[in-house]
């Protein structure tokens, strides 16, 4: 495994699908905050485990399901180690958008009530949308908003503001913006939140993949996260939670693993985390998911974050020396994560999409599951570049060559 970042012979050659190309031209992929690709690393951990540990966790004695406990626990021990963790609170999930649901069906059904309030921001993912919604219709409760400033930001004397009020019962906010790349201030959200005597949540997925994220520095409740943004494969995603509100809450799934015992009419639940893992587990998932954080803890994340900045500093710096072209969310890199949302005068983000694609260059259009931001915004849709550890300034030169090709396939 190579350890310097950015293009050949860095980390690059070390995914497959780069290999790839389309009409003779090499794959160039600006779509990481949608999807990551994935190490050789990752890819063999999981054909390794399938061909060699597969069996059932937490059920057999025989020497097989042993290798394949050890593999599942270890992975869960170094996904909580590498956020700052505890694996007895690390919760798998199937994605980002179940572990929130679990937080409103099992902590939200059980304390939210009519008059209280749900605040969340107008930057967020329907991920961290709907689930309060449907929570709030359901138990008589408030949802409301905190506003994304001009530059994209929150206010936090408007996070005080509503605090105040004295019926917020929970603040749920993305760590890092999937449309504005803003980066919020969320250690200092939550410790705002916990003063009030709310609770927060936290949607990590686009942080955990290219920042350093400490959850005992940030201090939220509950923080969720997706493994395949993060390198690792799809089908799993993280919950963390803070313990005394992980026993106190019922669980969101029921069925096998997650009982102690079953009577004819009661059953007691098993202890953390496996509480909320109801069923056979995403096992090979999760061994992948391991690899994945093992990787990117071998690159380090400082340099995974600096090297995405100065990424994303380049892009900004690119993306303004095109006419009539106009970037969402702040105006410095060291304010945002490692990407960019864009409109083109004269062109709809997906003929932009479908236009730098003709350049083999891969790039996101569309509301980015982030409908009511793309209102609060004045559009319809963006088209977005994003970065991750294996991209160089090539990338994004293809980029903006590929922007001028399209402007003038439109005569501007």
């Amino acid at each position: 495994m190579r350890t310097s970042l950015g293009g050949p012979p860095g980390v690059r050659a070390d995914f497959p699908i780069f290999s790839r190309n389309f009409g003779g031209r090499p794959l160039i992929y600006l779509d990481s905050a949608a999807s990551s690709q994935k190490p050789e690393v990752v890819i063999e951990a999981l054909a390794d485990h399938l061909r060699n540990h597969n069996a059932n966790v937490h059920r057999g004695v025989y020497a097989l399901a042993q290798e394949a406990d050890a593999a599942y626990d270890g992975a869960r021990r170094r996904v909580a180690g590498f956020v700052g963790g505890e694996p007895e609170t690390t919760i798998f999930t199937k994605n980002a958008t179940e572990a929130i649901n679990l937080v409103a069906y099992a902590w939200g059904r059980a304390n939210v009530g009519p008059g209280e309030a749900v605040l969340i921001t107008q930057m967020e993912h329907h991920a961290n949308v709907v689930p309060w919604q449907v929570l709030c219709r359901e138990r008589g409760a408030q949802l409301r908003y905190l506003e994304a400033d001009e530059h994209g930001e929150l206010s936090l004397a408007q996070l005080d503001e509503e605090l105040a009020r004295g019926d917020v019962r929970l603040v749920a906010f993305a760590h890092v913006s999937n449309v504005l790349g803003t980066i919020n201030p969320v250690a200092e959200m939550s410790a705002r939140v916990r003063a009030a005597g709310a609770v927060s949540l936290i949607d990590g997925a686009q942080a955990v993949p290219q920042l350093p994220v400490d959850l005992q520095q940030i201090g939220a409740d509950f923080y969720a996260w997706t493994g395949h943004k993060a390198l690792g494969p799809t089908g799993i995603g993280v919950l963390h939670g803070r313990a005394e509100l992980l026993e106190q809450m019922q669980p969101f799934l029921t069925g096998g693993d997650m009982i102690a015992s079953v009577d004819f009419q009661e059953t007691t639940w098993n202890e953390l985390p496996y509480k909320f893992e109801a069923g056979t587990p995403p096992i090979a998932e999760a061994v992948g998911l391991g690899a994945a954080v093992d990787y990117l803890s071998a690159l380090g994340m400082e340099r995974v974050r600096a090297h995405e900045r100065a990424l994303t500093a380049y892009m900004l710096e690119r993306l303004a020396e095109v006419p009539g072209l106009r970037v969402v969310g702040p105006g410095e890199a060291e304010r945002r994560g490692g990407l960019a949302s864009f409109t083109l005068e004269g062109i709809h983000p997906h003929d932009i999409a479908e236009l730098v694609d003709r350049g083999g260059v891969c790039i996101r259009a569309g509301h980015h599951c982030a409908q009511p931001l793309m209102r609060c915004l004045g559009v319809g849709a963006t088209a977005r570049a994003s970065v991750g550890v294996y991209n160089d300034r090539s990338d994004i030169d293809a980029l903006i060559d590929a922007l001028n090709a399209g402007r003038e396939v439109f005569g501007l």
